[in-house]
């Protein structure tokens, strides 16, 4: 990746987080946790449901074995840091999203080795071990998701931004986001052609069922409205960039990294979908005089 790109991705993800902090409140975090129902719902969507899922599609659709353990890798792979801002334009639990995505990212340092190595033998016969990044993997959620997250919550809980100036801050944020997707889509367009035709219809199947089943889950469990978006998402968008790491630097498998490449581009498309969808309810809503 240009060396360029490989640091204003984590800092514009960063300034995504600190703008999602300003709208949160101590508050806020405390509700999430007087309902944990929620989190479990996400964590068992995340860490069971989605490598199972996965697991399923790889047999259904008969996939080749490169492709098959790289599917598994994505689907080991803990939420996005950019499913808090999506949950957040959809209208969704921004606070479940972010503590989901802690967790899981967390969690990960257990659950991707294993969910990894049981691929690669199972798929590639190879026993090979995956020495997982933890100092590493640990200093980048902290300064990409919990520090910005908690410096712009600080900001809010003090009172130290004019609300105007938080808007600014949350419309320049939105603009971020929408850059990174269309960066990723650029970087990686030719690995995307090249691979679509045979890998994409499984891959957006994986997609659509598991953000399906973290909306039902959500039924399930009797969440609000806002909650099952928070589920949705957190279980459709996945910390590719954490997929392609996997695959190329801790197994030196290029090939395995076309799942997590291919994912980045889908995911952001129907998450924008959602998006769109929800807005548009909301704005209809609120003219009616319905939204709350």
């Amino acid at each position: 990746m240009n060396p360029v790109i490989s640091t204003l991705l984590p800092a514009g993800l960063a300034f995504i987080m600190f703008a999602l902090g300003l709208k949160l409140s101590v508050a806020d975090f405390r509700r999430v946790f007087t309902y944990p129902v929620a989190v479990g719902l996400g964590l068992l969507a995340q860490t069971v449901l989605l490598p199972l899922t996965a697991f399923g599609i790889i047999t259904l659709f008969g996939l080749g074995q490169e492709v098959a353990v790289g599917l598994m890798i994505l689907a080991a792979c803990p939420g996005g840091v950019t499913a808090a801002m999506i949950t957040d334009l959809s209208r969704g639990d921004t606070c479940l999203s972010i503590t989901l995505t802690a967790f899981t990212s967390l969690l990960s340092f257990v659950t991707v080795p294993l969910i990894v190595g049981f691929s690669l033998i199972h798929f590639l016969g190879e026993a090979a071990p995956v020495d997982y990044p933890m100092g590493q993997a640990i200093g980048g959620l902290f300064l990409i998701t919990l520090l910005p997250v908690t410096a712009g919550l600080l900001c809010n809980q003090a009172r130290w931004l004019s609300t105007a100036v938080a808007k600014a801050i949350g419309r320049i944020a939105t603009a971020v986001f929408l850059a990174i997707v269309f960066v990723t889509f650029f970087t990686e367009w030719p690995n995307i052609t090249a691979h679509f035709a045979t890998v994409g219809p499984a891959i957006l199947m994986l997609n659509v069922v598991t953000m399906a089943t973290g909306a039902l889950l959500g039924a399930a469990g009797r969440l609000p409205t806002a909650g099952r978006i928070a589920l949705a998402v957190e279980c459709g968008i996945q910390n590719s960039a954490l997929g392609i790491t996997v695959a190329v630097s801790l197994l030196s498998i290029p090939g395995l990294a076309v799942p997590s490449v291919i994912y980045a581009f889908l995911m952001n498309i129907t998450a924008l979908v959602l998006v769109v969808i929800r807005q548009l309810q909301v704005g209809r809503a609120a003219s009616s005089g319905a939204y709350r």
